[in-house]
């Protein structure tokens, strides 16, 4: 089958946005809500565990203070904690303090003059998917990908498949015509619970995670003279991820 379509994740896989983004703005938006919670490098990674920002929360006052009780409705404390969350985030972005990992403006520029389709597969909110890319690529990245499948919704969230299977459902396509860009667990679990093959570009917090059946695993997606480091499958002599190693793997899918 030809290869007719990119799918992205965000969170991890386009820019390292986890240790030193989304856990950051957490810790801002609890102080700002006279919270004395502390999400630590080391907490982060275990609460990255959990996909989607409200659950994190969620998750970690059912196992670090299943006592606690907001002065409203569990869901409109999360709900707002979250939002406040993103405003710092959002705010993180436009002053340029998150950048884009290795090789992905340059993967994206290589399949966008190639006319390939480009896509959007995570449990981030669309908010933040818009300031990262068009923050941290270009004004008009949005443009850039047709389809844009973020936050609640489908019904469940990674490793759940649903969000690729919406995002298969609105490019029109196949799953044996698309590949998938993930960087966790439960971002390969979801992509193959959707029948797409799956590269993995591995960050601080998922280095160690079990990427079995992924058609590669790198530690990132590379440039020229930045070679990546292949920690699982055949990189086909390539140094970096471009346009010709994806096809390649797509073919042995």
């Amino acid at each position: 089958m030809t290869l007719e379509a990119l799918i992205f994740d965000v969170d991890g896989t386009l820019a390292d946005t986890e240790k030193d983004g989304h856990r950051v703005a957490f810790n801002k938006a609890f102080a700002d809500a006279g919270l004395d919670w502390e999400w630590s490098v080391a907490l982060y990674g275990e609460l990255l565990t959990v996909t989607g920002g409200k659950e994190r929360i969620r998750y970690f006052l059912q196992r670090h203070h299943p006592d606690f009780r907001p002065q409203e409705p569990l869901e409109d404390f999360l709900k707002r904690l979250h939002l406040a969350k993103n405003a710092h985030y959002a705010e993180m972005l436009a002053r340029g303090e998150i950048a884009l990992r290795p090789g992905v403006r340059r993967l994206i520029d290589e399949a966008r003059a190639a006319g390939l389709r480009l896509a959007i597969a995570t449990t981030t909110s669309p908010e933040n998917v818009e300031a990262l890319l068009t923050h941290a690529m270009t004004e008009d990245a949005m443009d850039w990908f047709e389809v844009i499948a973020a936050g609640d919704v489908v019904p469940a969230k990674k490793p759940a498949p649903d969000i690729y299977h919406l995002a298969l459902e609105q490019l029109g396509l196949g799953p044996g015509h698309c590949l998938a860009l993930e960087d966790s667990r439960n971002g390969i679990l979801s992509a193959q619970g959707a029948g797409l093959g799956t590269v993995i570009t591995t960050n601080d917090y998922t280095r160690d995670h079990d990427f079995t059946g992924a058609l590669l695993v790198v530690d990132q997606m590379g440039e020229p003279g930045k070679p990546f480091q292949v920690l699982a499958g055949d990189a086909h002599g390539k140094s970096y991820l471009d346009l010709e190693l994806l096809r390649k793997l797509h073919g042995g899918h």
